[in-house]
């Protein structure tokens, strides 16, 4: 394993983090197709072993059963400080009002909830699950410097946003001294590269560290495209984010994980490791094999005609996962 500095902060991560919205009670929340505590436990044992570091979840993962899992799970196989804990805040939670996103009323009772659910003093990384355009973001902001100020989180960070609202929020956290983002949680693959044009740039220009969820395409790039498994048939979400003319990238990949006799979702990990805007993808995993697979995808070092191979298919589209 490798390990990285998150952003231009301090904190050392794991250079794969485990995305934890497989882990939690099937059919609670959106998701059916999640792994209850008995089939979660050995994967994430299986991710400790390998080196993993860093988890993240959210408060509406299985509408908070995933962060029981994990927090039950942790305490279990590791010690506290040998570890980073990210969750994020911003979904609903209940159905009333004030059930959601980013007014001081939320994050405060938020956070308190994700701890509890966690069964930890603190998170290592407090993340806005998107910008709430209904709340002042100077409110937001120094909510969650609050929450920092409190030791409830030791740093804080956003996810898919557009560039200028990132930008906003940055702004107003250092006009105010309030604490600001140290990382960037985005929709980043083969399949989706518009983050390039602005996100990508402005956090490494602001040493603002970047966390892609979605690193494989919600599967999409770890097999042939017409092949469905039982989340992609039930993946409402998944099937907005993209489009039959993605099939060419699938194919690249699949030859070059031919030609190379490894798994498809070692190369498109390394197609987002081989530089240094990435910090650590964000992958999902319910078989082993799926955490053995980003493992090993660190040692894969892609050439300049393979990444050319699967950069070239690649055409401009709308924004998506906002």
């Amino acid at each position: 394993m490798q390990y990285v500095k998150l952003g231009s902060t301090g904190l050392d991560v794991s250079r794969i983090c485990l995305g934890c919205m497989s882990f939690g009670v099937p059919g609670r929340g959106t998701h059916e197709w999640t792994l209850d505590d008995e089939a979660s436990r050995p994967l994430i044992r299986r991710a400790l072993e390998a080196g993993i570091t860093f988890f993240d979840t959210a408060n509406v993962y299985s509408d908070g059963t995933s962060e029981e899992i994990v927090g039950r799970a942790l305490a279990e196989f590791a010690r506290r400080d040998e570890i980073v804990i990210a969750t994020k805040v911003n979904g609903a939670m209940h159905d009333g009002p004030n059930a959601r996103g980013l007014s001081r009323k939320a994050v405060m009772t938020e956070i308190d909830n994700s701890l509890r659910r966690l069964g930890t003093d603190y998170v290592d990384l407090y993340q806005i699950h998107r910008f709430d355009p209904a709340t002042p973001v100077e409110e937001t902001m120094e909510a969650l410097h609050d929450v920092v100020k409190a030791g409830k989180a030791r740093y804080i960070g956003a996810s898919s946003m557009y560039a200028w609202e990132f930008s906003k929020a940055q702004y107003t956290a250092l006009l105010h001294g309030w604490t600001r983002f140290v990382s960037m949680q985005n929709h980043y693959n083969l399949l989706y590269r518009e983050e390039e044009r602005e996100m990508l740039p402005l956090c490494a220009d602001q040493g603002v560290g970047v966390l892609p969820w979605s690193p494989l395409a919600r599967g999409r790039l770890t097999r042939a495209w017409d092949v469905t498994t039982e989340r992609s048939r039930t993946d409402e979400f998944g099937r907005k984010l993209y489009q039959e003319g993605d099939r060419d990238i699938v194919d690249a990949v699949g030859r070059i994980a031919a030609e190379r006799d490894v798994p498809r979702a070692r190369i498109a990990l390394a197609w987002l490791l081989r530089g240094s805007t990435v910090t650590a993808p964000v992958i999902g995993a319910t078989r082993a094999g799926h955490v053995d697979d980003a493992v090993a995808a660190l040692d894969v070092e892609l050439t300049e005609k393979e990444v050319g191979e699967l950069e070239q298919p690649y055409t401009p589209r709308a924004i998506s996962g906002h």
